[in-house]
């Protein structure tokens, strides 16, 4: 099963990337990698309490994405990109 649509993900963002796939691909499969980044984002939230950064993470969630535009949106890509991999690597 062809997932990519000629050369689209070459032009398309990450995002745009992952949910063109996502609606493609299997359920089952696209299913198991946004619980994979709910997992982690659980533990992130744990190890946040568990050192009492809490307050902190969420001033930072309102300003970094406009103080560090281009290494937010590098790492917000890169778990796009990420998750692709995880769903394009499992499809038959």
């Amino acid at each position: 099963m062809n997932i990519f649509d000629d050369d689209d993900y070459l032009v398309t963002s990450p995002a745009e990337n992952f949910f063109n796939i996502a609606r493609m691909a299997n359920a089952d499969i696209v299913n198991s990698e946004v619980e994979k980044l709910f997992d982690r984002l659980a533990a992130l939230e744990i190890l946040l309490e568990e050192k009492g950064l809490e307050e902190e993470f969420e001033q930072m969630l309102k300003t970094l994405p406009f103080t560090e535009t281009q290494r937010f949106e590098d790492t917000r890509n890169s778990l796009f990109i990420e998750a692709v991999g995880g769903i394009v690597s499992r499809q038959e």
